[in-house]
């Protein structure tokens, strides 16, 4: 005669008291949180995001030749497969002169994807290219990125990552350069009587 197979339980949790159980001693015992009675006289302190002057509803006045442009890692990739010069491209988008600026954190995703990404690197280091220097904690570049143009709205965002794009359509006054069909092309950017340009 066999032993008589118990069935399993499963998920069963070990019942804990409450602490504000009456079995518990009193010293023992949680206390109820006391709610503090707001005072009426009292200043009320509200802390609301304040809007850059360079707006102008949808116009950024920061914006204007030349033209700053914050490049990523995937933007410089995405040309080198389109066989785009990169500051000659941008001059033919814009029609004028361009800038690009390269921030220490994109440099460094770039140094880190090696062997394969030479050309990238190099294009990189293009002295046409403006350095800027990061002193921020960790390189995670589209995180870089996003607090630069939050801060400054004086510059325009090259990328081709749909992430990086989402979260910068959300920062008012800051475009986003693109690419398609073997050509840069711009995204939000103002013409000259502030109505956005699409």
């Amino acid at each position: 005669q066999g032993k008589q197979k118990k069935a399993r339980k499963y998920a069963v949790m070990k019942r804990m008291i409450s602490l504000r159980d009456q079995r518990i001693n009193e010293k023992d015992r949680a206390k109820a949180p006391v709610k503090k009675k707001e005072d009426p006289s009292a200043i009320k302190e509200r802390e609301v995001p304040q809007h850059p002057s360079c707006l102008f509803f949808q116009y950024n006045t920061q914006l204007g030749p030349p033209y700053h442009i914050l490049v990523d890692t995937n933007f410089i990739n995405f040309s080198i497969k389109a066989k785009l010069d990169l500051v000659q491209s941008m001059m033919d988008c814009l029609y004028a002169k361009c800038i690009p600026c390269i921030t220490d954190c994109v440099m460094g995703e770039i140094e880190k994807l090696g062997q394969k990404y030479r050309v990238a690197l190099r294009i990189a280091k293009d002295p046409r290219f403006e350095r800027l220097p990061c002193t921020h904690k960790g390189t995670y570049a589209d995180d870089c990125l996003v607090q630069r143009v939050t801060q400054h709205k004086c510059y325009i965002v090259a990328t081709v990552d749909k992430e990086l794009k989402r979260r910068i359509r959300k920062i008012p006054g800051v475009p986003i350069m693109y690419i398609s069909r073997h050509r840069y092309n711009i995204e939000r950017m103002p013409d000259d009587y502030g109505a956005p340009r699409f």
